[in-house]
């Protein structure tokens, strides 16, 4: 069985999600007040289920969030910017709280507490700023009695409660925090054991109050199931003179019910898992009208389903063996002569082909889901330096394999950070420049072929290209007055140790962080392209594969060599005779629709020391920025490819991407592009330079 746990944990992530993508929504429109509200929500949906759980800790602490949001909604106190960025940091703490409850947090807790009441209440006490509640205390100390009122509430959840996942012993829970209560259950409606469903909750309640809380702190206690149930409320009498009620020992339960002759009281346990419904005879009460609701919500939930992502893994696994299988059984059906055996291989290969599109499609997820981690990044950042920034985002609905955008979080914080603190400059200095005080940093992706292409672009300075050359002529990395390109000097910010910060500060200058995106970029099969124009800002943009498990690719022969070109990067394929191949011969280049293509021979690049077919052909790839052509001795066909990792033995070997294994059992390495355009372009301009 699952975990609650494990699935409270996963919640109260996504809950704390929504809370800081509400609080930085607010940072921007203080007087929102459906922010206000969802912001209010999902604290106090935190607290209730963190105490359902067993996290006490968690719901003590979110109390006091949860109670400083309460007075804004109320109109008690205004939402400040000093507000948000306290809840944000105490958010931090909550989810410390969830990993390691039984942790000692005190001292933490207690700062951040007092910087939340600072945001609401200046220098006030304590104890008039955020009064201190313990969460799931089994009834406050009544001291005022003048300000008192009794409460009868009578409420009935649908007969699916527990079902959804409703407990209705939290509810009586946050009843009993707002005042001295009298529970009565009402077991009447139970059928009898032949008819009984274990996961229906067929017991009502009628409570009974005495709180200084208003009508709405009743209401929210039911936030969350209004919808469905019946509520009524009844303002009894206020209380003229009342003793202070002490409050119930530690050892007793907290939701412990008041027994009375009339009713018997039982205390319903909700149930580990849902059990098939038992058709209901006549004496089944009927759910309440609102209940269809519930049950529509309920249908629309099951339609996401949460698998493990070791599980998605390991079902990727299974589908690339049965690709491998799959182009084996083809090999050996073309050349057989029985048709049966074609038409099954045929059928086989449709269903691979959608079952492994169908595949890909589930490891498929957003990039919005990792752009979003970085407006926290940059509200603190631009609190912590003091400028001005706005972080825009296009592209947010780009797919990307789960495990590039995993792989990528860590690279795009650094290149962000850069972005921040090397490129933005402060609001006096951006004045002085004539531009605007706020500084935009743009994230943005967007799909070409077979790649994502993110970029990270800010409108500060520029890069230093002086100051970058100086440090990598005093690191070593060139020789003092060497020519370079632009392109490699920019590159040179990717060298381990390397930053051109004049003091370490808690950003940069430790020359840590940018050497770490290269590395992690390449390893994801990728490239990085660096543009930047002096005070107009710079643009890194990441070239990343869409996936890293199973490509379309072109099979071609090379010698006696076989390897898979990825298909997305073909554009064309042209007959080479070796007539046309021996004029091309000292400029490598030909003439396809009135424009010059550069093309690599493949066999001396690889030096396969064969003699060529006398019928060659070229394929013509693009990078991305430009065309090239390569020249192969034979066009196998189209492949599906299940990409192997290369051993460690060939790490370096930056032309080949990885490997993958052929239908006959032989292995077939596949071509980088990228790398072995570049790596092509170097050998030519070596032997120009020799000759």
């Amino acid at each position: 069985m699952t975990d609650p746990v494990a699935v409270f944990r996963i919640e109260a992530a996504e809950l704390l999600e929504q809370i800081e993508t509400g609080l930085l929504d607010l940072t921007y429109r203080l007087n929102d007040k459906d922010q206000i509200d969802a912001v209010f929500r999902g604290l106090h949906t935190l607290k209730g289920s963190g105490a359902m759980f067993g996290f006490d800790a968690l719901a003590a602490f979110t109390h006091h969030c949860e109670t400083a949001f309460d007075r804004v909604r109320k109109g008690e106190k205004p939402a400040t910017s000093e507000l948000v960025a306290a809840v944000l940091a105490a958010q931090d703490h909550m989810r410390a709280l969830i990993e390691n409850p039984t942790d000692d947090h005190g001292a933490i807790g207690e700062v951040l507490l007092a910087q939340l009441r600072q945001a609401v209440e200046g220098d006030a006490p304590v104890a008039e700023a955020m009064p201190a509640v313990v969460i799931a205390a089994p009834a406050k100390v009544v001291t005022s009695a003048a300000q008192h009122h009794i409460w009868r509430i009578r409420f009935s959840l649908p007969l699916n409660s527990m079902v959804n996942g409703t407990n209705p012993l939290g509810l009586l829970d946050e009843l009993r925090d707002l005042g001295e209560c009298r529970v009565v259950a009402n077991t009447s409606a139970i059928p009898s054991l032949d008819v009984l469903v274990p996961t229906e909750l067929y017991v009502s309640w009628d409570v009974t109050l005495t709180t200084d809380q208003p009508r709405s702190a009743i209401d929210d206690v039911f936030i969350f199931v209004l919808d469905d149930m019946q509520l009524e409320v009844e303002d009894i009498a206020p209380v003229a003179e009342a003793p202070a009620v002490a409050p119930a020992p530690a050892a007793e339960a907290p939701a412990a019910v008041s027994i009375v002759p009339a009713a018997p009281v039982v205390q319903v346990a909700v149930a580990p898992a849902p059990v098939a419904a038992v058709a209901a005879p006549s004496a089944r009460p009927a759910p309440a009208p609102e209940a269809s609701g519930g049950d529509q919500r309920q249908a629309k939930a099951a339609e996401n389903v949460r698998v493990p992502a070791e599980r998605l893994d390991e079902l990727m696994d299974r589908v690339g063996e049965l690709v491998i299988a799959q182009s084996r059984l083809r090999q050996l059906a073309s050349t057989s002569m029985d048709l049966q055996l074609r038409s099954v291989s045929e059928e086989i290969e449709r269903l691979s082909g959608e079952l492994r599109d169908t595949m890909m499609v589930l490891r498929m997820v957003p990039v919005g889901s990792l752009f979003g981690r970085f407006r926290r990044l940059v509200h603190d950042l631009a609190r912590e330096t003091g400028k001005i920034i706005e972080l825009e985002t296009e592209g947010e609905t780009t797919e990307v394999d789960k495990t590039v955008i995993e792989r990528l979080a860590d690279p795009l914080v650094h290149l962000v950070r850069n972005s921040i603190d090397h490129g933005l400059e402060t609001p006096e200095e951006r004045r002085a420049a004539g531009n605007e005080e706020a500084g935009k940093v743009l994230l943005s992706a967007r799909q070409a072929g077979g790649e994502v292409i993110i970029t990270i672009k800010d409108d500060g300075r520029g890069i230093n290209r002086e100051r970058v050359r100086a440090k990598a002529e005093s690191s070593g990395l060139m020789q003092p007055g060497q020519q370079i390109s632009d392109q490699d000097l920019l590159q040179m910010i990717f060298q381990p140790g390397f930053s051109t910060a004049a003091q370490v500060t808690n950003l940069s200058g430790r020359g840590v962080g940018m050497d770490v995106v290269k590395k992690t970029v390449e390893a994801l099969r990728g490239a990085i392209d660096v543009t930047s124009k002096p005070g107009q800002g710079s643009e890194v943009a990441l070239r990343i594969p869409l996936t890293l498990a199973i490509i379309d690719g072109l099979l071609v022969r090379v010698g006696e060599g076989r390897y898979v070109i990825p298909l997305s990067a073909v554009e064309e394929c042209l007959e080479l005779s070796l007539e046309e191949d021996l004029r091309s011969r000292g400029r490598s280049f030909i003439s396809l629709r009135d424009s010059l293509v550069p093309f690599l021979r493949l066999r001396d690049l690889f030096r396969t020391g064969t003699k060529p077919d006398t019928h060659q052909k070229v394929v013509v790839i693009s990078t991305g920025t430009e065309r090239v052509g390569m020249v192969v001795d034979q066009i196998i066909g189209d492949h599906q490819t299940v990409i192997k990792s290369m051993s460690k033995l060939h790490h370096d070997v930056a032309t080949f991407s990885g490997a993958t294994i052929l239908g006959d059992g032989s292995v077939a390495l596949i071509l980088d592009v990228a790398h072995l355009v570049a790596a092509g372009q170097q050998q030519e301009a070596h032997l120009r330079a020799a000759g």
